[in-house]
């Protein structure tokens, strides 16, 4: 299983990870991995990104985290909202973020892989890639 937390729906990074992990969703049901994405948006948020062609497409299970519980059991803190920060649709996101970390578990339910943008510095899309190459070889 590939768990991803991501930042917030509609905002740039977030867009690419998904629309990245949609694309390439085949290839990991080919290696026997399933995808789930976590961030603090709302459900209703969440429903509405996870539907859109552009993004998730429907293909995977996104999973509303709005207090950082889900995260917290992960070693990941809620980083409070900021102040004026909008969305690519020009709308306001009033949540906190999770940092973008994704984690590889097998099927013996251990973490085999964890990488973070802000401590392995690679962008959004290079997580799934990553995460591709690690479900690969289990």
């Amino acid at each position: 299983m590939v768990l991803y937390f991501f930042p917030a729906a509609y905002t740039k990074g977030c867009d690419l990870e998904a629309h990245t992990f949609a694309e390439l969703k085949d290839k990991f049901t080919a290696a026997g991995a399933t995808i789930i994405g976590v961030s603090a948006d709302s459900i209703k948020r969440l429903n509405s990104f996870s539907s859109d062609p552009n993004y998730c497409a429907g293909k995977f299970a996104v999973a509303s985290d709005p207090d950082g519980k889900i995260a917290e059991s992960y070693g990941l803190s809620l980083i409070p909202p900021q102040s004026g920060v909008k969305d690519v649709r020009g709308k306001p996101v009033k949540h906190g973020f999770i940092p973008r970390t994704t984690f590889v578990i097998d099927k013996n339910d251990t973490v085999v892989a964890t990488f973070s943008s802000k401590i392995d510095k690679i962008s959004p899309d290079e997580h799934v890639k990553k995460a591709l190459e690690i479900v690969k070889e289990l």
